[in-house]
């Protein structure tokens, strides 16, 4: 299986909003419209440090993730994200999901990101495994919710 990272193009924009609807915004009232012009955004502005990412399998989409500045209601006053990472059924276990965070992680760094945070709760055990660190438990919307981060520059010297 040969997993391909890239950018996402246009041609993109459709199935990899269909994608993140049916894995974290069914029933949240967030439209399969708002999420395309939110992924659109990602690619027509910005100074390069946001990006939509792809993985593609022989060919075929098998997952995405996001690097924005700004988290979708965030709880917490920090930045830049790893959001929005979902591999398609079919794809799952495979090193879809590792590929797209080491790729995530490899344009932060490029990009001068020092830190990198994320909220999961169902995968973070998935998310240590590949060096992300526990920052805090909190609970949102009546459930448990993990923010996580990962330092990226490893040459500067701890705060």
């Amino acid at each position: 299986m040969d997993i391909v990272i890239e950018l996402m193009n246009e041609d993109d924009i459709g199935p990899v909003a269909r994608l993140r609807m049916a894995a974290f915004f069914d029933g949240a009232g967030r439209t399969l419209d708002e999420d395309m012009a939110g992924l659109h955004g990602l690619l027509t502005g910005g100074d390069g440090l946001e990006v939509s990412l792809v993985a593609r399998v022989d060919g075929e989409l098998a997952g995405t993730v996001l690097l924005v500045r700004d988290e979708l209601n965030a709880a917490h006053d920090v930045t830049p994200w790893l959001a929005g990472l979902v591999v398609g059924p079919a794809f799952r276990g495979c090193g879809v999901g590792t590929a797209l965070v080491r790729a995530v992680e490899a344009h932060g760094c490029a990009q001068g990101v020092e830190t990198l945070h994320l909220y999961t709760w169902e995968a973070r055990r998935f998310y240590a495994s590949l060096g992300w660190r526990a920052v805090e438990r909190f609970e949102e919307d009546d459930g448990p919710m993990m923010l996580m981060s990962r330092r990226l520059s490893y040459n500067l010297p701890a705060r």
